[in-house]
């Protein structure tokens, strides 16, 4: 006998496409990856080889494209489901983090010093009109 999953779809406004829960899930399951394996100071490289993955798939888990087992990823699962609802926020802006990270890497020590003076400003104006 075959099992099928039936969940309710959310509509996601900015694509204009449906989002099933479980990429919803998938999403933050992937942002709760990517942060405790930062925050181990791991690459996805050597996560990978710890849970014996590709580092390519642990991207996708990362991304929320691939799924995992909660017993691969060897947390409990009431870990995961802390901050669910903010898990779009979260990967988002670990998303713009990451770019943001990527843009500045090979810059010059001149360069890091001039865009991190520019961001103090922006920040500082950002936060006195918001007041």
């Amino acid at each position: 006998m075959d099992i099928y999953v039936i969940g309710i779809c959310n509509l996601d406004i900015e694509s204009e496409k449906e989002v099933s829960p479980l990429s919803k899930l998938s999403k933050h399951v992937g942002v709760k990856v990517r942060s405790s394996r930062k925050n181990r100071g791991l690459t996805q490289e050597q996560l990978g080889e710890l849970v014996e993955l590709p580092q390519s798939y642990i991207g996708g888990i990362e991304r929320g494209e691939k799924n995992i087992s909660l017993e691969t990823l060897r947390v409990e699962p009431s870990d995961l489901s802390s901050d669910y609802g903010l898990a779009s926020s979260h990967y988002e802006r670990s998303k713009l983090l990451d770019s943001t990270h990527l843009l500045i890497e090979h810059c010059s020590d001149k360069e890091l010093a001039l865009i991190k003076k520019l961001a103090e400003v922006v920040i500082s104006e950002v936060r006195s009109k918001s007041n």
